[in-house]
């Protein structure tokens, strides 16, 4: 007879570094239950099938597969997103772009474009807080497009279109009031691609040539001709990649170029307005 608190006591995953988090992620899921349950309910007896489920969860994190990849879903703003391995998995640090933009863009009618939307995210978020707003999200992976997709459908956020395009190639003429991206962004030898949850990450969503600014470079050069008079360009990007990004900001002719910082005291997102 196994009860829930035995089950997180023996939990061993010395190499999360959210070792106790995690094993209560997987063992919610196992059970069918929230986390407050696993509190309020330590001395349930686990039926066997459950028993079991958790111990499939935890050799899966034990091989470093990230708990979001496991569970299928991870939350992001307000959501709760479907997540898979041939997208990146959402990030709190993230959440700055979206923040940044509600502050930028009135709520009033605008047109937004999600450049390398993967899961949905950023647009699905900047969605569900302006119902007036028209967002496209585009991706170039197919899957990317259908798990976006999906999300949407089931978040019921009418307000957004997904559509198959490498960055701006498949948006033609149209134009937007603000732009926003995640692109890859880390350099080809950069030794944390080979640490952590990265290395389940798809390297197509992570790695922009030698010094990981070939995707930022494509987006800064070919976003004005997107832009309407006056808006906005939003980027994240690495945590030393700031000035590169500004100078690239500047010598497109944007103005009010600025960087923000993220928890951690990084300068993880710069922005920019195309002059009217």
């Amino acid at each position: 007879m196994t009860i829930i608190a035995s089950l997180l006591r023996n939990a061993q995953l010395p190499d999360s570094p959210t070792e106790r988090l995690d094993a209560e992620l997987l063992l919610s899921a196992a059970l069918g239950k929230s986390r407050s349950y696993l509190h309020t309910w330590p001395e349930r007896i686990v039926s066997s099938e459950a028993a079991q489920a958790f111990a499939a969860f935890l050799e899966r994190r034990r091989a470093g597969e990230p708990v979001a990849y496991i569970l299928g879903q991870q939350g992001f703003w307000k959501l709760d997103l479907e997540v898979a391995p041939h997208t990146l998995i959402p990030r709190p640090d993230t959440e700055l772009l979206v923040e940044t933009a509600l502050e930028r863009v009135p709520a009033k009618p605008a047109r937004v474009l999600d450049l390398g939307t993967g899961s949905g995210a950023i647009a699905l978020a900047l969605a569900s807080e302006c119902p007036a707003w028209q967002v496209t999200a585009v991706d170039r992976i197919d899957e990317a497009v259908a798990l976006a997709e999906r999300n949407r459908a089931r978040l019921h956020l009418m307000n957004v279109q997904v559509r198959s395009s490498h960055w701006f190639d498949a948006l033609a003429d149209e134009r937007f009031d603000l732009i926003l991206s995640n692109p890859p962004y880390i350099a080809a030898e950069d030794p944390h691609l080979s640490e952590g949850d990265v290395r389940f990450e798809p390297s197509s969503a992570l790695v922009a040539g030698p010094d990981g600014l070939d995707d930022l470079r494509l987006i800064i050069a070919q976003a004005p001709q997107h832009l309407l008079p006056g808006g906005w360009l939003l980027l994240e990007h690495g945590y030393d990649q700031a000035a590169a990004v500004r100078d690239l900001l500047v010598g497109s002719g944007f103005i009010e170029v600025d960087s923000r910082r993220d928890l951690g005291g990084h300068e993880r997102i710069s922005l920019a307005r195309l002059p009217c």
